[in-house]
Protein backbone atom coordinates (compact mmCIF):
# COMPACT_ATOMS: atom_id res chain seq x y z
CA UNK A 1 0.00 0.00 0.00
CA UNK A 2 1.19 3.27 -0.96
CA UNK A 3 2.11 5.40 2.56
CA UNK A 4 3.51 8.63 1.18
CA UNK A 5 0.43 10.43 1.77
CA UNK A 6 0.76 9.70 5.59
CA UNK A 7 2.95 12.50 5.82
CA UNK A 8 0.53 15.22 4.74
CA UNK A 9 -2.32 13.55 6.89
CA UNK A 10 -4.20 15.78 8.67
CA UNK A 11 -2.88 17.00 12.21
CA UNK A 12 -4.61 15.07 15.06
CA UNK A 13 -6.47 12.33 12.94
CA UNK A 14 -5.75 8.64 13.56
CA UNK A 15 -4.74 6.14 10.50
CA UNK A 16 -6.63 4.02 11.77
CA UNK A 17 -10.82 4.44 12.40
CA UNK A 18 -13.01 2.06 14.75
CA UNK A 19 -16.42 1.31 12.88
CA UNK A 20 -19.28 1.13 15.57
CA UNK A 21 -20.64 -2.83 15.28
CA UNK A 22 -24.50 -0.96 15.18
CA UNK A 23 -26.77 -0.31 12.67
CA UNK A 24 -27.81 3.24 11.52
CA UNK A 25 -31.09 3.96 13.58
CA UNK A 26 -28.99 3.24 16.96
CA UNK A 27 -27.00 7.15 15.66
CA UNK A 28 -30.81 8.19 15.93
CA UNK A 29 -31.77 6.48 19.40
CA UNK A 30 -28.37 7.99 21.05
CA UNK A 31 -28.52 11.34 19.62
CA UNK A 32 -32.36 11.79 20.75
CA UNK A 33 -31.27 10.31 24.64
CA UNK A 34 -28.48 12.46 24.26
CA UNK A 35 -29.75 16.09 23.13
CA UNK A 36 -32.93 15.40 22.85
CA UNK A 37 -34.55 19.09 23.08
CA UNK A 38 -31.78 20.27 20.40
CA UNK A 39 -32.88 21.40 16.66
CA UNK A 40 -31.33 18.59 14.69
CA UNK A 41 -33.01 20.13 11.53
CA UNK A 42 -33.91 23.99 10.41
CA UNK A 43 -35.95 23.63 7.74
CA UNK A 44 -36.65 27.34 6.48
CA UNK A 45 -36.54 28.34 10.17
CA UNK A 46 -38.72 25.48 12.02
CA UNK A 47 -37.18 23.42 14.09
CA UNK A 48 -36.91 19.36 14.27
CA UNK A 49 -35.48 18.22 17.67
CA UNK A 50 -33.43 14.97 18.02
CA UNK A 51 -36.64 13.64 19.91
CA UNK A 52 -39.04 14.69 17.56
CA UNK A 53 -36.87 13.15 14.80
CA UNK A 54 -36.44 10.27 16.02
CA UNK A 55 -40.21 9.64 17.72
CA UNK A 56 -41.42 10.71 13.83
CA UNK A 57 -38.85 7.76 12.53
CA UNK A 58 -39.87 5.19 14.65
CA UNK A 59 -43.42 5.50 14.35
CA UNK A 60 -43.15 5.76 10.12
CA UNK A 61 -41.35 2.34 10.27
CA UNK A 62 -44.59 0.90 12.74
CA UNK A 63 -47.02 2.05 9.56
CA UNK A 64 -44.47 0.38 7.03
CA UNK A 65 -44.42 -2.54 8.67
CA UNK A 66 -48.81 -3.30 9.94
CA UNK A 67 -50.03 -1.24 7.14
CA UNK A 68 -47.70 -1.52 3.92
CA UNK A 69 -46.36 -5.06 5.09
CA UNK A 70 -42.27 -4.34 4.77
CA UNK A 71 -40.39 -7.07 6.23
CA UNK A 72 -36.73 -6.71 7.16
CA UNK A 73 -34.26 -6.46 3.48
CA UNK A 74 -37.52 -5.11 1.62
CA UNK A 75 -36.33 -2.14 -0.46
CA UNK A 76 -38.52 0.71 0.00
CA UNK A 77 -38.15 3.93 -3.01
CA UNK A 78 -37.45 7.33 -1.28
CA UNK A 79 -38.10 9.91 -4.10
CA UNK A 80 -38.73 13.54 -3.10
CA UNK A 81 -36.92 16.63 -2.30
CA UNK A 82 -34.47 17.54 0.82
CA UNK A 83 -36.94 17.84 3.29
CA UNK A 84 -37.53 17.00 7.15
CA UNK A 85 -39.62 14.18 5.16
CA UNK A 86 -36.59 12.86 3.83
CA UNK A 87 -34.20 12.47 6.70
CA UNK A 88 -37.53 11.17 8.79
CA UNK A 89 -38.27 8.61 6.05
CA UNK A 90 -34.78 7.40 5.71
CA UNK A 91 -34.68 6.40 9.26
CA UNK A 92 -38.27 5.23 9.38
CA UNK A 93 -36.88 3.10 6.59
CA UNK A 94 -33.90 1.38 8.65
CA UNK A 95 -36.44 1.10 11.82
CA UNK A 96 -38.26 -1.35 9.96
CA UNK A 97 -35.43 -3.10 8.91
CA UNK A 98 -35.66 -2.45 5.17
CA UNK A 99 -33.72 -1.03 2.75
CA UNK A 100 -33.68 2.35 1.65
CA UNK A 101 -33.78 3.37 -2.36
CA UNK A 102 -33.15 6.91 -2.79
CA UNK A 103 -34.64 8.28 -6.19
CA UNK A 104 -33.54 11.27 -8.06
CA UNK A 105 -36.61 13.64 -7.91
CA UNK A 106 -35.69 14.89 -11.23
CA UNK A 107 -36.42 11.19 -13.04
CA UNK A 108 -39.46 10.81 -14.40
CA UNK A 109 -42.35 8.06 -14.67
CA UNK A 110 -40.07 5.66 -17.47
CA UNK A 111 -36.89 6.72 -15.51
CA UNK A 112 -38.79 5.40 -11.82
CA UNK A 113 -40.79 2.57 -13.40
CA UNK A 114 -36.76 0.91 -13.59
CA UNK A 115 -36.43 1.37 -10.00
CA UNK A 116 -39.55 -0.08 -8.95
CA UNK A 117 -39.87 -3.26 -10.94
CA UNK A 118 -35.68 -3.51 -10.75
CA UNK A 119 -35.49 -3.25 -7.07
CA UNK A 120 -38.92 -5.35 -6.35
CA UNK A 121 -39.61 -2.43 -3.88
CA UNK A 122 -43.34 -2.45 -3.44
CA UNK A 123 -43.71 1.29 -1.12
CA UNK A 124 -42.71 4.38 -2.22
CA UNK A 125 -42.51 7.61 0.15
CA UNK A 126 -42.71 10.73 -2.21
CA UNK A 127 -43.79 14.46 -2.03
CA UNK A 128 -47.28 15.55 -3.26
CA UNK A 129 -45.45 17.47 -6.01
CA UNK A 130 -44.56 14.41 -7.77
CA UNK A 131 -46.98 12.64 -7.69
CA UNK A 132 -48.28 12.92 -11.03
CA UNK A 133 -44.80 10.51 -12.14
CA UNK A 134 -46.09 7.44 -9.89
CA UNK A 135 -49.17 7.19 -10.27
CA UNK A 136 -49.11 4.96 -13.22
CA UNK A 137 -47.35 2.89 -11.32
CA UNK A 138 -49.56 2.23 -8.52
CA UNK A 139 -51.85 -0.46 -8.62
CA UNK A 140 -52.25 -4.46 -9.15
CA UNK A 141 -51.03 -5.24 -12.77
CA UNK A 142 -47.32 -6.25 -13.03
CA UNK A 143 -46.33 -3.26 -14.75
CA UNK A 144 -47.01 -1.47 -12.22
CA UNK A 145 -45.52 -2.43 -8.80
CA UNK A 146 -46.41 -0.04 -6.09
CA UNK A 147 -49.00 -1.27 -3.84
CA UNK A 148 -48.44 1.50 -1.03
CA UNK A 149 -47.44 5.45 -1.07
CA UNK A 150 -46.90 7.34 1.51
CA UNK A 151 -47.61 11.35 0.00
CA UNK A 152 -45.82 13.86 1.75
CA UNK A 153 -46.73 17.67 1.72
CA UNK A 154 -43.55 19.56 2.74
CA UNK A 155 -45.43 22.71 4.00
CA UNK A 156 -46.27 20.51 7.04
CA UNK A 157 -42.87 21.18 8.68
CA UNK A 158 -43.52 24.68 8.19
CA UNK A 159 -44.65 25.80 11.43
CA UNK A 160 -43.36 29.81 11.40
CA UNK A 161 -42.75 32.40 9.62
CA UNK A 162 -39.03 32.71 7.39
CA UNK A 163 -36.84 35.01 6.91
CA UNK A 164 -35.09 32.44 4.17
CA UNK A 165 -36.93 32.26 1.00
CA UNK A 166 -39.02 29.43 0.55
CA UNK A 167 -39.82 27.85 -3.07
CA UNK A 168 -43.45 27.51 -4.10
CA UNK A 169 -43.51 23.72 -4.18
CA UNK A 170 -42.60 24.11 -0.66
CA UNK A 171 -45.14 26.22 0.55
CA UNK A 172 -48.10 24.51 -1.05
CA UNK A 173 -51.07 23.50 0.44
CA UNK A 174 -52.10 19.69 1.40
CA UNK A 175 -53.77 17.96 -1.23
CA UNK A 176 -55.99 14.67 -0.93
CA UNK A 177 -55.43 11.48 -3.45
CA UNK A 178 -58.36 9.48 -3.47
CA UNK A 179 -56.75 6.02 -4.48
CA UNK A 180 -56.39 2.97 -2.93
CA UNK A 181 -52.72 2.07 -1.23
CA UNK A 182 -52.18 6.06 -1.04
CA UNK A 183 -52.06 7.23 2.73
CA UNK A 184 -50.67 11.26 3.72
CA UNK A 185 -48.07 11.34 5.50
CA UNK A 186 -49.24 13.11 8.21
CA UNK A 187 -52.11 10.14 8.39
CA UNK A 188 -49.17 7.53 8.55
CA UNK A 189 -47.45 9.25 11.47
CA UNK A 190 -51.23 9.15 13.41
CA UNK A 191 -51.63 5.54 12.69
CA UNK A 192 -50.37 4.61 15.64
CA UNK A 193 -48.56 1.10 15.27
CA UNK A 194 -45.14 0.41 17.25
CA UNK A 195 -42.96 -1.20 14.96
CA UNK A 196 -41.29 -5.08 15.78
CA UNK A 197 -37.71 -4.83 16.93
CA UNK A 198 -34.46 -3.63 15.34
CA UNK A 199 -32.67 -6.31 14.22
CA UNK A 200 -30.37 -4.83 11.51
CA UNK A 201 -26.95 -5.14 12.05
CA UNK A 202 -23.95 -3.84 10.25
CA UNK A 203 -23.63 -6.25 7.71
CA UNK A 204 -27.24 -6.28 6.51
CA UNK A 205 -28.25 -4.54 3.86
CA UNK A 206 -28.92 -0.48 4.30
CA UNK A 207 -29.09 1.70 1.51
CA UNK A 208 -29.01 1.10 -2.59
CA UNK A 209 -28.30 4.25 -4.32
CA UNK A 210 -28.51 3.18 -7.74
CA UNK A 211 -25.86 4.49 -10.72
CA UNK A 212 -26.05 3.98 -14.35
CA UNK A 213 -23.37 2.22 -16.77
CA UNK A 214 -22.34 0.61 -20.06
CA UNK A 215 -25.86 -1.40 -20.61
CA UNK A 216 -27.63 1.90 -19.92
CA UNK A 217 -29.47 0.39 -17.47
CA UNK A 218 -29.36 1.84 -13.53
CA UNK A 219 -27.59 -0.71 -11.00
CA UNK A 220 -28.26 -1.11 -7.31
CA UNK A 221 -25.29 -0.43 -5.08
CA UNK A 222 -25.76 -2.50 -1.93
CA UNK A 223 -24.54 -0.88 1.02
CA UNK A 224 -24.29 -2.63 4.34
CA UNK A 225 -24.87 -0.52 7.72
CA UNK A 226 -20.98 -0.94 8.21
CA UNK A 227 -19.89 0.63 5.02
CA UNK A 228 -22.23 3.28 5.39
CA UNK A 229 -21.04 3.71 8.65
CA UNK A 230 -17.75 3.59 7.63
CA UNK A 231 -17.92 7.20 5.54
CA UNK A 232 -20.06 8.92 7.76
CA UNK A 233 -18.00 8.11 10.82
CA UNK A 234 -14.44 9.03 8.55
CA UNK A 235 -15.89 12.25 7.36
CA UNK A 236 -16.79 13.63 11.12
CA UNK A 237 -13.25 12.74 12.16
CA UNK A 238 -11.36 13.94 8.82
CA UNK A 239 -13.14 17.40 9.45
CA UNK A 240 -13.72 17.39 12.67
CA UNK A 241 -17.76 17.47 13.43
CA UNK A 242 -19.11 17.97 16.88
CA UNK A 243 -22.31 18.47 18.53
CA UNK A 244 -21.82 22.21 18.18
CA UNK A 245 -21.52 21.91 14.62
CA UNK A 246 -24.12 23.93 12.36
CA UNK A 247 -24.02 22.65 8.71
CA UNK A 248 -25.74 23.96 5.58
CA UNK A 249 -27.37 20.93 3.95
CA UNK A 250 -27.96 21.70 -0.03
CA UNK A 251 -26.84 19.39 -1.90
CA UNK A 252 -29.46 16.27 -2.95
CA UNK A 253 -29.73 13.60 -0.23
CA UNK A 254 -30.46 10.81 -2.84
CA UNK A 255 -26.82 11.78 -3.66
CA UNK A 256 -24.00 9.86 -1.38
CA UNK A 257 -21.92 13.51 -1.12
CA UNK A 258 -25.11 14.57 0.41
CA UNK A 259 -26.57 11.58 2.43
CA UNK A 260 -23.36 10.79 4.12
CA UNK A 261 -22.15 14.72 4.37
CA UNK A 262 -25.24 16.49 5.03
CA UNK A 263 -27.56 14.27 6.85
CA UNK A 264 -25.71 10.82 8.39
CA UNK A 265 -22.73 12.33 9.18
CA UNK A 266 -24.53 15.12 11.33
CA UNK A 267 -26.82 12.86 12.25
CA UNK A 268 -24.04 10.84 14.02
CA UNK A 269 -21.97 13.83 15.80
CA UNK A 270 -25.41 14.92 17.50
CA UNK A 271 -25.21 18.33 14.81
CA UNK A 272 -27.31 20.38 13.52
CA UNK A 273 -28.64 20.31 9.65
CA UNK A 274 -30.01 23.33 8.01
CA UNK A 275 -31.91 22.02 5.05
CA UNK A 276 -32.44 24.09 1.63
CA UNK A 277 -35.24 21.70 -0.47
CA UNK A 278 -33.57 23.85 -3.28
CA UNK A 279 -30.38 25.11 -4.15
CA UNK A 280 -30.88 29.08 -4.10
CA UNK A 281 -27.79 31.56 -3.55
CA UNK A 282 -29.39 34.08 -1.44
CA UNK A 283 -31.18 31.52 0.63
CA UNK A 284 -27.54 29.47 1.85
CA UNK A 285 -25.95 33.19 2.00
CA UNK A 286 -28.89 34.17 4.27
CA UNK A 287 -28.88 30.85 6.00
CA UNK A 288 -24.76 30.92 6.76
CA UNK A 289 -25.66 33.82 8.29
CA UNK A 290 -28.81 33.54 10.34
CA UNK A 291 -27.13 30.27 11.49
CA UNK A 292 -23.59 30.88 12.20
CA UNK A 293 -22.92 27.96 9.74
CA UNK A 294 -19.42 26.41 9.77
CA UNK A 295 -19.39 24.31 6.88
CA UNK A 296 -21.30 23.28 3.87
CA UNK A 297 -20.83 21.19 0.42
CA UNK A 298 -20.85 22.55 -2.97
CA UNK A 299 -20.37 21.48 -6.69
CA UNK A 300 -18.35 23.64 -8.59
CA UNK A 301 -22.13 25.28 -10.53
CA UNK A 302 -23.12 26.24 -6.95
CA UNK A 303 -19.71 27.98 -6.23
CA UNK A 304 -19.95 29.72 -9.52
CA UNK A 305 -23.58 30.41 -8.80
CA UNK A 306 -22.92 31.89 -5.14
CA UNK A 307 -19.90 33.98 -5.80
CA UNK A 308 -21.17 36.04 -8.66
CA UNK A 309 -24.37 36.93 -6.55
CA UNK A 310 -23.86 41.11 -6.72
CA UNK A 311 -25.28 40.92 -3.03
CA UNK A 312 -22.69 38.66 -1.76
CA UNK A 313 -21.08 41.47 0.47
CA UNK A 314 -24.21 42.19 2.24
CA UNK A 315 -24.23 38.84 4.12
CA UNK A 316 -21.75 38.01 6.94
CA UNK A 317 -20.17 34.61 6.14
CA UNK A 318 -17.71 34.93 8.87
CA UNK A 319 -18.62 32.06 10.85
CA UNK A 320 -18.04 29.80 8.08
CA UNK A 321 -14.86 28.04 8.42
CA UNK A 322 -14.99 25.16 5.88
CA UNK A 323 -16.46 24.72 1.90
CA UNK A 324 -15.98 20.98 0.41
CA UNK A 325 -17.08 18.84 -2.19
CA UNK A 326 -16.72 16.82 -5.18
CA UNK A 327 -18.32 15.08 -7.94
CA UNK A 328 -16.57 17.87 -10.50
CA UNK A 329 -13.69 19.44 -10.00
CA UNK A 330 -13.67 22.86 -9.04
CA UNK A 331 -12.14 25.54 -11.70
CA UNK A 332 -9.34 26.82 -10.51
CA UNK A 333 -10.62 30.47 -10.72
CA UNK A 334 -13.39 30.12 -8.45
CA UNK A 335 -11.46 28.29 -6.01
CA UNK A 336 -9.19 31.71 -6.06
CA UNK A 337 -12.14 33.71 -6.00
CA UNK A 338 -13.40 31.86 -2.96
CA UNK A 339 -9.96 32.12 -1.27
CA UNK A 340 -9.68 35.89 -1.95
CA UNK A 341 -13.77 36.29 -0.88
CA UNK A 342 -13.84 34.49 2.04
CA UNK A 343 -10.31 33.22 2.76
CA UNK A 344 -11.67 29.60 2.72
CA UNK A 345 -9.89 26.94 0.52
CA UNK A 346 -12.39 24.63 -1.26
CA UNK A 347 -11.66 20.96 -0.04
CA UNK A 348 -12.18 18.76 -2.97
CA UNK A 349 -12.78 14.94 -2.29
CA UNK A 350 -13.61 11.68 -4.65
CA UNK A 351 -15.86 8.93 -4.76
CA UNK A 352 -18.35 7.12 -6.22
CA UNK A 353 -21.94 5.46 -5.60
CA UNK A 354 -20.17 2.22 -5.29
CA UNK A 355 -18.22 3.50 -2.25
CA UNK A 356 -21.00 5.52 -0.58
CA UNK A 357 -18.85 8.71 -0.66
CA UNK A 358 -15.28 9.34 -0.25
CA UNK A 359 -12.50 6.97 -0.98
CA UNK A 360 -10.33 10.11 -1.15
CA UNK A 361 -10.23 13.38 0.20
CA UNK A 362 -7.77 16.42 0.52
CA UNK A 363 -6.12 17.10 3.91
CA UNK A 364 -8.28 20.54 4.83
CA UNK A 365 -4.75 22.03 5.99
CA UNK A 366 -3.01 21.19 2.58
CA UNK A 367 -5.41 21.00 0.05
CA UNK A 368 -4.69 21.00 -3.80
CA UNK A 369 -6.41 22.05 -6.61
CA UNK A 370 -8.08 19.79 -8.95
CA UNK A 371 -7.64 17.35 -7.38
CA UNK A 372 -8.96 13.69 -5.57
CA UNK A 373 -7.06 14.18 -2.69
CA UNK A 374 -5.36 11.28 -0.41
CA UNK A 375 -6.75 7.89 0.15
CA UNK A 376 -8.79 8.35 3.66
CA UNK A 377 -8.75 5.73 6.55
CA UNK A 378 -8.24 1.88 5.99
CA UNK A 379 -8.21 2.52 2.04
CA UNK A 380 -5.49 0.77 -0.42
CA UNK A 381 -6.00 2.73 -3.84
CA UNK A 382 -3.87 2.00 -6.17
CA UNK A 383 -2.98 2.96 -10.22
CA UNK A 384 -2.46 0.36 -11.64
CA UNK A 385 -2.36 -0.82 -15.81
CA UNK A 386 -6.18 -1.75 -17.24
CA UNK A 387 -5.09 -4.13 -19.06
CA UNK A 388 -1.92 -5.89 -17.28
CA UNK A 389 -3.32 -5.16 -13.84
CA UNK A 390 0.30 -4.06 -12.92
CA UNK A 391 0.58 -1.82 -10.10
CA UNK A 392 2.34 1.76 -11.78
CA UNK A 393 5.04 3.77 -10.22
CA UNK A 394 4.01 7.16 -8.92
CA UNK A 395 3.12 9.96 -11.80
CA UNK A 396 2.55 7.37 -14.56
CA UNK A 397 -1.06 7.19 -15.44
CA UNK A 398 -3.39 4.39 -15.11
CA UNK A 399 -6.94 3.20 -13.91
CA UNK A 400 -7.51 3.56 -9.80
CA UNK A 401 -8.93 0.54 -7.85
CA UNK A 402 -9.79 0.94 -4.19
CA UNK A 403 -10.48 -1.48 -1.52
CA UNK A 404 -11.65 -0.72 2.02
CA UNK A 405 -14.67 -0.70 4.06
CA UNK A 406 -17.01 1.77 2.16
CA UNK A 407 -16.98 -0.63 -0.99
CA UNK A 408 -20.33 -1.91 -2.14
CA UNK A 409 -20.98 -5.82 -1.91
CA UNK A 410 -21.93 -5.81 -5.41
CA UNK A 411 -24.47 -4.48 -8.05
CA UNK A 412 -28.39 -5.83 -6.86
CA UNK A 413 -29.22 -9.54 -8.90
CA UNK A 414 -26.80 -8.29 -11.40
CA UNK A 415 -23.95 -10.78 -10.58
CA UNK A 416 -21.98 -10.68 -14.55
CA UNK A 417 -21.28 -6.80 -13.52
CA UNK A 418 -20.18 -7.29 -10.01
CA UNK A 419 -18.29 -9.57 -11.60
CA UNK A 420 -16.73 -6.79 -13.51
CA UNK A 421 -16.54 -4.29 -11.21
CA UNK A 422 -13.88 -6.06 -9.36
CA UNK A 423 -10.37 -7.55 -9.73
CA UNK A 424 -8.32 -9.39 -7.04
CA UNK A 425 -5.02 -8.40 -6.36
CA UNK A 426 -2.51 -9.52 -3.60
CA UNK A 427 -5.49 -11.64 -2.47
CA UNK A 428 -8.21 -8.45 -2.00
CA UNK A 429 -11.03 -7.64 -3.56
CA UNK A 430 -10.97 -3.97 -5.75
CA UNK A 431 -13.01 -2.06 -7.31
CA UNK A 432 -12.50 -0.92 -10.40
CA UNK A 433 -13.46 2.79 -10.41
CA UNK A 434 -12.70 3.24 -14.30
CA UNK A 435 -11.39 6.24 -13.56
CA UNK A 436 -7.76 7.20 -15.06
CA UNK A 437 -5.50 9.22 -12.75
CA UNK A 438 -1.81 9.20 -11.39
CA UNK A 439 -0.12 9.89 -8.11
CA UNK A 440 2.00 12.84 -7.63
CA UNK A 441 5.17 12.69 -5.35
CA UNK A 442 3.30 13.86 -2.11
CA UNK A 443 0.58 10.43 -2.72
CA UNK A 444 -2.24 12.72 -3.82
CA UNK A 445 -4.11 11.34 -6.44
CA UNK A 446 -4.97 13.29 -9.60
CA UNK A 447 -7.74 12.19 -12.12
CA UNK A 448 -6.76 12.89 -16.18
CA UNK A 449 -9.31 10.58 -17.97
CA UNK A 450 -11.99 8.08 -17.81
CA UNK A 451 -12.17 4.28 -19.01
CA UNK A 452 -15.95 4.38 -18.72
CA UNK A 453 -18.49 6.27 -21.12
CA UNK A 454 -19.89 9.05 -18.54
CA UNK A 455 -20.50 12.39 -18.77
CA UNK A 456 -20.03 15.00 -15.76
CA UNK A 457 -22.27 17.20 -15.81
CA UNK A 458 -22.57 19.50 -13.03
CA UNK A 459 -22.06 16.80 -10.63
CA UNK A 460 -24.57 14.40 -12.05
CA UNK A 461 -23.35 11.85 -13.41
CA UNK A 462 -24.94 11.25 -17.02
CA UNK A 463 -24.76 7.50 -18.56
CA UNK A 464 -24.78 7.98 -22.66
CA UNK A 465 -26.02 4.49 -22.80
CA UNK A 466 -28.96 5.48 -20.83
CA UNK A 467 -30.32 8.51 -23.09
CA UNK A 468 -29.46 6.38 -25.68
CA UNK A 469 -31.97 4.18 -24.79
CA UNK A 470 -34.75 6.70 -24.36
CA UNK A 471 -34.08 8.55 -26.87
CA UNK A 472 -34.64 5.39 -29.39
CA UNK A 473 -38.22 5.70 -28.44
CA UNK A 474 -38.67 8.87 -30.89
CA UNK A 475 -40.14 7.38 -33.88
CA UNK A 476 -37.57 10.10 -35.80
CA UNK A 477 -34.62 8.91 -34.46
CA UNK A 478 -33.04 6.12 -36.70
CA UNK A 479 -29.39 6.32 -34.64
CA UNK A 480 -27.87 8.23 -31.83
CA UNK A 481 -24.56 8.31 -30.40
CA UNK A 482 -24.58 10.96 -26.81
CA UNK A 483 -21.35 12.25 -26.34
CA UNK A 484 -20.15 14.79 -23.85
CA UNK A 485 -19.07 18.22 -24.71
CA UNK A 486 -17.16 21.54 -23.22
CA UNK A 487 -19.22 23.66 -21.44
CA UNK A 488 -18.20 26.61 -19.45
CA UNK A 489 -20.47 26.41 -16.81
CA UNK A 490 -21.62 23.09 -16.38
CA UNK A 491 -18.23 21.36 -17.08
CA UNK A 492 -19.16 19.42 -19.53
CA UNK A 493 -23.05 18.97 -21.03
CA UNK A 494 -24.53 16.61 -23.38
CA UNK A 495 -25.33 16.33 -27.02
CA UNK A 496 -26.53 13.85 -29.09
CA UNK A 497 -25.28 13.19 -32.60
CA UNK A 498 -28.43 11.66 -34.29
CA UNK A 499 -29.22 10.33 -37.75
CA UNK A 500 -33.08 10.63 -38.87
CA UNK A 501 -35.44 8.32 -39.98
CA UNK A 502 -35.89 8.85 -43.51
CA UNK A 503 -39.31 9.98 -43.64
CA UNK A 504 -38.36 12.78 -41.07
CA UNK A 505 -35.40 14.31 -42.67
CA UNK A 506 -36.66 17.48 -43.78
CA UNK A 507 -38.69 18.18 -40.71
CA UNK A 508 -37.08 17.08 -37.74
CA UNK A 509 -35.93 19.96 -35.69
CA UNK A 510 -32.88 20.10 -33.18
CA UNK A 511 -35.27 22.18 -30.85
CA UNK A 512 -38.18 19.76 -30.93
CA UNK A 513 -36.24 16.48 -30.24
CA UNK A 514 -34.70 18.99 -27.09
CA UNK A 515 -38.38 19.83 -25.92
CA UNK A 516 -38.94 16.22 -26.29
CA UNK A 517 -36.46 14.87 -24.62
CA UNK A 518 -37.18 17.14 -21.45
CA UNK A 519 -40.14 14.81 -21.55
CA UNK A 520 -38.78 11.76 -21.20
CA UNK A 521 -36.19 12.05 -18.90
CA UNK A 522 -34.55 14.18 -15.95
CA UNK A 523 -33.64 17.31 -17.24
CA UNK A 524 -29.74 16.68 -16.12
CA UNK A 525 -29.95 14.15 -18.58
CA UNK A 526 -31.56 15.60 -21.95
CA UNK A 527 -29.03 16.78 -24.20
CA UNK A 528 -28.73 20.48 -24.29
CA UNK A 529 -27.08 19.94 -28.06
CA UNK A 530 -28.47 18.09 -30.95
CA UNK A 531 -26.42 17.93 -34.13
CA UNK A 532 -28.00 15.72 -37.57
CA UNK A 533 -25.92 13.96 -39.13
CA UNK A 534 -26.12 11.45 -42.44
CA UNK A 535 -24.40 8.64 -40.54
CA UNK A 536 -22.30 7.80 -37.40
CA UNK A 537 -18.86 5.76 -37.68
CA UNK A 538 -18.42 1.90 -37.18
CA UNK A 539 -16.10 -0.41 -36.39
CA UNK A 540 -16.53 -3.50 -37.53
CA UNK A 541 -18.66 -5.30 -35.95
CA UNK A 542 -20.76 -2.31 -36.09
CA UNK A 543 -20.28 -0.63 -32.66
CA UNK A 544 -21.03 3.21 -33.10
CA UNK A 545 -17.19 4.62 -32.17
CA UNK A 546 -18.26 7.15 -29.77
CA UNK A 547 -14.74 8.14 -28.68
CA UNK A 548 -14.09 8.82 -32.24
CA UNK A 549 -16.92 11.45 -32.24
CA UNK A 550 -16.13 12.85 -28.69
CA UNK A 551 -12.74 13.73 -29.88
CA UNK A 552 -13.69 14.78 -33.73
CA UNK A 553 -16.37 17.21 -31.49
CA UNK A 554 -13.72 18.64 -28.99
CA UNK A 555 -10.90 19.26 -31.69
CA UNK A 556 -13.41 20.92 -33.73
CA UNK A 557 -14.29 23.29 -30.86
CA UNK A 558 -11.36 23.37 -29.17
CA UNK A 559 -12.24 21.48 -26.17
Amino acid sequence: MNTLHHRHWPPHVPLHLTLPQTSLFYNAEVSAARFPDKPFLLFYDTPVTFAQFADEATRLAGYLQHECGVKAGDRVLLYMQNSPQWVIAYYGILRANAVVVPVNPMNLTDELRHYVHDSGATTIIAPQCLFANLEPLIGDAPEQGIRHAIVATYSDYLTRPSPIPVPDFVTAPRRTFDLRGVTAWRDALASGFAPGPLTAGPDDLCVMPYTSGTTGKPKGCMHTHRSVMSTLVGGNVWFGASQDSTSLSVLPLFHVTGMQGGMNGPLHAGATIVLLSRWDRDAAAACIERYRIGSWQSISTMMVDFLSNPKLAEYDLSASSGVRGGGAAMPDAIAKKLKTLTGLDYVEGYGMSETIAATHINPPQRPKPQCLGIPVFDLDARVIDPASLQELAAGETGEIVVNGPQIMQGYWRDPKGTQDAFVELDGKRFLRTGDLGHIDEDGYFFMTDRLKRMINASGYKVWPAEVEALMYRHPAIHEVCVIGVRDAKRGETVKALIVPAAAYRDTLTADAVIAWAHEQMASYKAPRIVEFVMSLPKSGSGKILWRKLQEDDAARNGG
